[in-house]
């Protein structure tokens, strides 16, 4: 959460064409750090799905929406989108603005 309380997430699915899945992975670490030097950004995970083939889960989180929108928009993450195209065969974009957190007792511990 922000210093205000809030957080805005975005939760994006890439399905991954088979075969691509070493390659995605590095192009998206060689690119992460667009998304993570902004500064809004809060961060952001790379997740491989467990139940389902060549499919991955980005989250990232904002400081608020307005700000994500900007970078969205920006020619940088147009950029970043393009480089990870080759790569995907379908995927879709899922926003949330944050309402409730509780701590999990191992809060404040890495993962």
């Amino acid at each position: 959460m922000t210093e205000n309380g809030t957080l805005f997430r975005v939760l994006l699915r890439f399905e991954i064409n088979p075969g691509m899945e070493d390659d995605f992975e590095r192009t998206w670490l060689s690119i992460g750090n667009v998304i993570t030097g902004h500064p809004a950004n809060l961060g952001q995970w790379l997740m491989r799905g467990a139940d389902e083939e060549s499919v991955y889960y980005v989250i990232s989180d904002w400081a608020d929406e307005k700000r994500f929108r900007e970078f969205e928009h920006s020619d940088a993450h147009v950029e970043h989108r393009t480089k990870l195209h080759p790569y995907r065969r379908g995927g879709s974009m899922h926003i949330m603005s944050g309402v409730h957190f509780l701590p999990g007792a191992s809060a404040g511990t890495a993962p």
